[in-house]
């Protein structure tokens, strides 16, 4: 079961992104941005030549019904609406955050959407398949990854701002503007640490809490880091990186303390005994 739902979210995750590519081609997204990025700028398949439109809209559909497919499945031997609602809820909003005409990343909240869709979503849809229980447990973890995928987006955002604003994609550096963006920032990167320091205080889920705070040097260095886009640091991409690092490194050890709280008691007891 765990090895099914990884594979339908990879192609969801996949199919999404490949649909984005072909919506952005359409609003003109992709071909004025003067200079995409390793992280931003989509990934320039149509501009180049690579594919052409109807390819990627064909492939991202493809990627999405492969992905529906295995969903449907996981709903028929489940039985369980609550999966169907998630599977449901993934696939319509990875395919409208930029297809017509809802066009979630265009309208102020494509960064929000994706934190629940990408953090959240998966978070409790894994959590239900393997303990068939909804409770308060993956709550704090998964409040943790949409903050971190929230922050994946909010700092890719930040060199295509120009092109944002040419065709009117209203994301929150848009809207906000680089300085009220990069306090936004550091003000949900900050907020993962305290939640963090609440689960590992309030013992629930408190080696996932403890796992996490294992990365404070990386957040300490993305959010130092980010204020290179304000001051014109030589490396201004480099709170990009960074981000993707944290996102990365952090869903990985809160995973390995979900595992130690399945074995031991919570941190505080165990390290009191």
């Amino acid at each position: 079961m765990f090895i099914t739902a990884l594979a339908g979210t990879v192609l969801i995750h996949a199919g999404s992104n490949v649909v984005n590519d072909y919506y952005d081609h359409l609003s003109g997204n992709d071909w004025v941005n003067p200079s995409p990025t390793p992280y931003s700028g989509g990934r320039q398949f149509i501009q180049r030549g690579i594919l052409c439109p109807r390819a990627t809209l064909g492939l991202g559909l493809l990627l999405l019904a492969a992905g529906g497919c295995i969903g449907i499945g996981i709903v028929a031997y489940t039985g369980s609406l609550f999966i169907l609602a998630l599977g449901l809820a993934g696939v319509l909003g990875g395919y409208f955050y930029t297809a017509r005409p809802i066009q979630l990343g265009y309208r102020g909240v494509g960064e929000v959407v994706i934190g629940l869709l990408f953090g959240l979503l998966p978070v409790y849809g894994s959590y239900y398949l393997q303990g068939r229980s909804i409770d308060g447990l993956p709550l704090l973890p998964g409040l943790i990854l949409s903050a971190l995928i929230f922050l994946v987006i909010l700092i890719n955002e930040f060199p295509d701002r120009i092109a944002d604003q040419q065709v009117g994609k209203r994301t929150l550096v848009v809207l906000f503007g680089p300085s009220t963006a990069t306090r936004v920032y550091r003000t949900v990167l900050a907020a993962t640490v305290a939640l963090a320091g609440w689960q590992v205080c309030a013992d629930i889920a408190g080696w996932a809490g403890l796992m996490y705070l294992l990365t404070l040097p990386l957040c300490i260095k993305a959010f130092n880091q980010v204020g290179l886009y304000l001051a014109g640091g030589a490396d201004p991409l480099a709170a990009n990186a960074t981000t993707i690092k944290l996102h990365l490194v952090g869903g990985l050890c809160m995973a390995i303390g979900l595992v130690l709280d399945g074995r031991y008691t919570g941190p505080i007891t165990y390290l009191r005994s």
